[in-house]
């Protein structure tokens, strides 16, 4: 029972997460995340969706965490490869997401609603605890290999994919920049509220199953 409120967790955070995604591209103007900006990048310049580039940058991610540290593969990390891309793809298909305005700051809005979805899904997700997304995961690793910290790691990581998407003509503009110091904190504040919640629950399940045995 409490393994299954993990993955209950997992794909509604992911979920979450996929569509706050959705809604800052739709306003990518103003600036998105960096590993956004390089799949927007690599959609303009050489086709496929969005949702198909941010697969083949999880899979390829993934397959250098397996080479250089294998514990921080796990199912999830596979499941989030793929089903994030998916889901955007799904999310821009259906059309259903507002779009840019003619109005800066109702533009401002909708992109600060897809970063606050942004931090609260993958608070959620990373909360379950089955697998670290294949970005996270890859950072992560580095860092074990190099003993630098994650801070710098992080930095200089998504410092050179932002270089690489914005060359291929992705967007970047000012929220680029002020992303991780929204998305960050909001993050890290759902994230230990779901893994308390998750925690606190799967206590009480197997206190009930203690009483009843």
């Amino acid at each position: 029972m409490s393994y299954s409120i993990r993955w209950l967790f997992f794909f509604i955070g992911l979920m979450f997460f996929s569509l706050g995604i959705s809604i800052t591209i739709n306003v990518q103007y103003l600036g998105i995340h960096p590993w956004d900006v390089l799949s927007v990048g690599l959609f303009e310049k050489y086709g496929f969706t969005i949702g198909t580039w941010n697969i083949i940058c999880g899979i390829l991610l993934v397959f250098i965490s397996f080479i250089l540290d294998k514990s921080y593969i796990k199912l999830g990390t596979f499941l989030n490869a793929f089903l994030v891309g998916i889901f955007v793809d799904l999310f821009l298909w259906f059309d259903f997401l507002p779009h840019a305005s003619l109005t800066w700051w109702v533009d401002i809005v909708i992109l600060l609603t897809g970063i606050v979805f942004m931090g609260f899904g993958g608070g959620m997700y990373n909360a379950a605890g089955v697998g670290s997304g294949p970005r996270d995961g890859f950072m992560l690793s580095i860092s074990d290999k190099t003993g630098a910290p994650i801070r710098r790691v992080r930095i200089i990581t998504e410092t050179s994919v932002l270089i690489i998407g914005w060359l291929l003509g992705g967007p970047v503009f000012i929220f680029t920049f002020l992303f991780t110091f929204i998305q960050s904190p909001l993050f890290q504040f759902f994230y230990l509220k779901f893994k308390m919640f998750i925690d606190r629950t799967e206590k009480a399940t197997v206190k009930k199953q203690d009483e009843s045995a």
